[in-house]
């Protein structure tokens, strides 16, 4: 529950084609023994009131860990703002949560921390931050944000920080947690943190 007494929406991005890792459902690589998706729900449910997952792919696979599973409704793998958008569209709360699927070290207080920053400022769009890097998929924003993301990508837009530019928008400091973000993207990656 948030600050604002608002419910909050979490949403695991699982829709990408996973080129870097040679096009697998990332979601679905074991790492540690036990798939990223799986790891990265752990971590985001006990900070949110309702966990969906936006996948393109393997829906059956993603719908057995429990929660209800919902593909893009923008044709052709469009990326991170198609799978906001289908976030944002199902969502039964009035804050959406998003965390990519390929990140099992997300930080246990992401929510808290980006959703006292929304309360702050009146913004419509809380995104993660660590020193001068912004993590926009790891992000807090408001429901009603659905028509103006709806134009954005209507007229070909695709590009995550494009389209908050055009928000208000709060960045929230995670110097503190910086390989919380660390996400996992090639077979490499993998092989190095696994090891660790």
């Amino acid at each position: 529950m948030s600050a604002s007494g608002d419910g909050i929406t979490g949403v695991v991005l699982a829709g990408g084609l996973g080129r870097r890792m040679g096009g697998v459902d990332k979601g679905l690589v074991e790492f540690r023994g036990r798939t990223m998706v799986e790891q990265v729900l752990e971590r985001l449910r006990p900070q949110v009131d309702e966990l969906i997952i936006n996948a393109n792919r393997n829906g059956e696979r993603y719908a057995a860990f429990g929660y209800p599973v919902f593909a893009d409704e923008i044709e052709g793998f469009a990326g991170p703002l198609a799978g906001l958008h289908a976030g944002l569209s199902r969502a039964s709360h009035p804050l959406v949560a998003t965390a990519p699927c390929d990140s099992p070290f997300l930080p246990a207080d992401l929510v808290a921390r980006l959703n006292a920053a929304l309360a702050a400022t009146g913004a419509d769009f809380a995104v993660a931050r660590t020193f001068d890097q912004p993590h926009p998929v790891f992000c807090l924003c408001r429901r009603d944000v659905l028509p103006h993301l709806e134009a954005f990508l209507a007229a070909g837009g695709r590009k995550v920080d494009l389209w908050y530019a055009t928000l208000k928008i709060v960045e929230v400091r995670f110097d503190d947690e910086e390989e919380a973000f660390r996400n996992i993207n090639t077979r490499g990656e993998l092989q190095d943190l696994s090891e660790k």
